[in-house]
């Protein structure tokens, strides 16, 4: 696909909404925008794999399986207009990783984008990290606006003139021209994973991050590519003896020696690096005892975590299973505070979803910027929304019926026996090809962006 398609793909749809206000005064999720083409027919290049706000929730960027990033940016006269809209236009496009061939393994290394990680703001420019399976690349996003003409030693077509030629001397003078949008690498961290890369995590002191595959996490410094240091290993001598892997990792939003990991056997480990040098020994282990009353052959499969987020103010982090999503305090290890149910029907369809493989999705979670709420997805289409306050939740779903102005996304439920209402949906019915498994909550507004197959949804809330 080329650039000026892929723009254009983007640009292509775009609707607005107005707010609506429910009669009972509770905030009600309306549509926004829908970002990429709206075919049927969909490349598996074009899938969005990865879903990020920036700090301050002006940039958006995500990725696909085509190892393109689409970085979009808040329209400016969204922000000015009462009541405020969340509308984002596209800021720039860049092809980010490209397939590769490990030719000592004869194996294939994707393009795909794992995650995406931006660094906060230092000057004008953006920067991020982005990664495939191997390779970490951090990038700058500048903008451009001058242009320098005039030069002694520099003709028109580029090319240095003779000296001798040079007759008089002239100052540079500087051009303005149409503003243009520059991502570069500047860093491409490789070489240091024998194991797909799931996680990236940027620390709080801004200059270094950990990178965590299977098996092992590494720290690296952003101005040192050379080398990494290994801070989590573990990888048995006997590969036979291995009983879990690494499935998620980030580090403390506000303490930069303390990150946390999870592991496909559910449980979540908190180090401190000041204790060692490496990690092997953590400082503290969640996990939550099994129901026996639950206990089946999937048990290891649901209970492994998919995804862990510390929350913003590094007292909480959330943890998203298979069928829940848990809330634990740092200074309680022995059980969370709270459990959501994401999708408790789908427990007797567990089989199904073993042999289709849908048992192995990774379900993403976040938070909203206050910690109040909570996001993930699941089937259909569908995801969920949790008010730790009020302790009700509800059930939203990203569907191309909905992309016109002014829609408000009604809450949907799933029948699982019996009389089926007119508003439910048969748990028989649901598309397990259609999965929400990437979402992302503005750090400041109630603004999110959800990621369903090739197309991007951005939904706000009013009241």
């Amino acid at each position: 696909m080329s650039y000026y398609y892929y723009i254009h793909s983007f640009n292509k749809y775009k609707y607005y909404l107005v707010a609506h206000v429910k009669g009972n005064g509770e905030a009600a999720w309306c549509f926004s925008q829908i970002k990429g083409a709206l075919d049927d027919d969909v490349t598996d290049a074009d899938i969005i794999s990865c879903v990020e706000f920036n700090h301050d929730g002006e940039l958006l960027a995500t990725g696909d399986k085509g190892g393109r990033v689409v970085i979009f940016q808040r329209d400016p006269a969204s922000k000015t207009v009462s009541p405020r809209r969340g509308e984002y236009n596209v800021y720039s496009t860049f092809q980010s990783h490209e397939p590769e061939f490990d030719y000592l393994k004869s194996l294939e290394i994707e393009e795909k984008i794992n995650k995406i990680r931006w660094l906060r703001r230092k000057n004008p420019a953006h920067f991020l990290l982005s990664t495939n399976d191997k390779t970490v690349k951090l990038w700058k996003v500048s903008e451009r606006d001058k242009s320098f003409e005039g030069y002694n030693t520099k003709g028109e077509n580029g090319l240095t003139k003779d000296p001798q030629n040079i007759t008089a001397l002239r100052v540079p003078s500087v051009k303005q021209i149409p503003l243009m949008v520059e991502a570069s690498p500047r860093r491409i961290f490789a070489n240091a994973h024998t194991y797909h890369i799931n996680s990236i995590s940027v620390n709080s002191d801004q200059e270094t991050y950990l990178s965590a595959d299977d098996l092992r996490i590494n720290l690296w410094h952003l101005e040192v590519t050379k080398e990494s240091f290994n801070i989590v290993d573990i990888k048995p001598t006997n590969m036979e003896e291995l009983t879990e892997v690494i499935t998620a990792a980030e580090f403390h939003p506000t303490e930069c020696n303390v990150f946390v990991y999870s592991s496909s056997k559910g449980t979540i480990r908190l180090c401190d690096m000041r204790s060692s040098a490496l990690c092997d020994r953590h400082s503290k282990q969640f996990e939550e005892p099994e129901n026996p009353t639950n206990r089946s052959f999937f048990s290891e499969i649901i209970s492994s975590i998919s995804d862990v987020k510390l929350s913003n103010s590094g007292r909480y982090m959330i943890s998203r299973d298979y069928l829940s999503i848990k809330v634990w305090d740092l200074h309680m290890e022995t059980k969370p505070i709270e459990t959501y149910v994401v999708h408790e029907y789908l427990r007797a369809k567990l089989c199904s979803l073993y042999e289709n493989d849908c048992i192995f999705d990774k379900f993403e979670c976040c938070w909203n910027g206050k910690d109040t709420s909570i996001m993930t997805g699941s089937y259909n289409n569908f995801f969920r929304v949790f008010d730790r306050n009020t302790k009700k939740d509800v059930t939203l779903e990203a569907s191309r019926d909905i992309v016109k102005p002014k829609t408000v996304l009604k809450p949907r439920k799933v029948c699982t026996g019996g009389k089926r209402k007119k508003d439910e949906i048969s748990v028989d019915c649901l598309d397990f090809n259609k999965k929400i498994l990437h979402t992302a909550w503005h750090p400041q507004e109630n603004i999110i962006a959800v990621a369903a197959t090739n197309n991007l949804f951005i939904f706000q809330d009013k009241f």
